[in-house]
């Protein structure tokens, strides 16, 4: 039995390497759509640190209200902006590393969120805040609006 099994995904396995390369070059062929203020400068910062680290983003200079309710991010969850990838949501400035970590775990989930406006969190940390790192942590929004720590980031 388990041979048959075998011979079934063998194909796909001798697609394995080719998989592997092109993920090795990095996450370049996502896409974050991006929902924010037309004015706010920590989302374009946020934005670039996404585009540093090997993301496309489209953008929506809306507001993101309607899209953290229609995302179903709760309210006391919120942020500055809201994005949406692989079909998690993310509120906040969510630091790259997070969002591939959770495209490549695909938890059962809303998706991440980092409350407010940590400073040091990416978009955040620009030369206007000094050395100044405050203490935070993305939060894994469960589809039942509940949330668990998904990463913890030390203050300095």
């Amino acid at each position: 039995m388990q041979r048959r099994h075998l011979l079934r995904a063998l194909p796909g396995l001798l697609a394995l390497p080719v998989t592997l390369a092109s993920q090795a070059q990095g996450p370049s062929s996502v896409l974050v759509e991006v929902w924010k203020s037309p004015t706010c400068g920590c989302c374009t910062d946020w934005i670039t640190h996404l585009h540093q680290n090997g993301f496309r983003t489209r953008l929506h200079d809306t507001g993101n209200e309607a899209m953290r309710k229609r995302l179903g991010i709760p309210q006391e969850l919120g942020s500055c902006h809201t994005a949406l990838v692989g079909g998690y949501a993310l509120e906040g400035h969510v630091p790259a590393r997070d969002v591939r970590r959770l495209l490549a775990e695909k938890p059962q989930a809303i998706g991440l969120t980092v409350p407010g406006m940590p400073v040091g969190s990416p978009g955040m940390d620009g030369p206007e805040y000094g050395q100044r790192r405050d203490a935070y942590a993305v939060l894994l929004v469960l589809k039942n609006g509940s949330t668990q720590v998904f990463q913890k980031y030390p203050g300095a």
